[in-house]
């Protein structure tokens, strides 16, 4: 399994137009091949920004390379959203190495 996240800090006042962006966007990433799940995370309220967070879970890297990179899926939506952020967004990757379920 590998999991990737890119987090955003949505200035004050700019959350309602960010969650329209990702709620609105082409969700293609579901028909892919090793497209488990994704996810839109609302964090804590600082005084300037909001923490957001982008979660998307594949049944491999390579799965989410060949969506990801050769589509540039990725950074066409984040694009859309740079206006609303500070600074632009974080990625990060990881594999994972343990699931416990119930």
């Amino acid at each position: 399994m590998f999991i990737t996240m890119n987090r955003f800090r949505v200035k004050s006042g700019s959350a309602a137009d960010f969650e329209t962006v990702w709620l609105t966007r082409d969700l293609d990433m579901a028909t892919e091949r090793g497209f488990t799940a994704f996810h839109l995370l609302r964090g804590p309220e600082q005084e300037d920004h909001t923490l957001y967070a982008s979660h998307t879970v594949w049944a491999s890297r390579e799965d989410f390379i060949a969506w990801a990179w050769s589509r540039n899926q990725v950074y066409r939506d984040v694009s859309r959203s740079k206006p609303l952020c500070i600074g632009g967004p974080t990625f990060e990757y990881f594999s994972v190495i343990q699931t416990v379920t119930p």
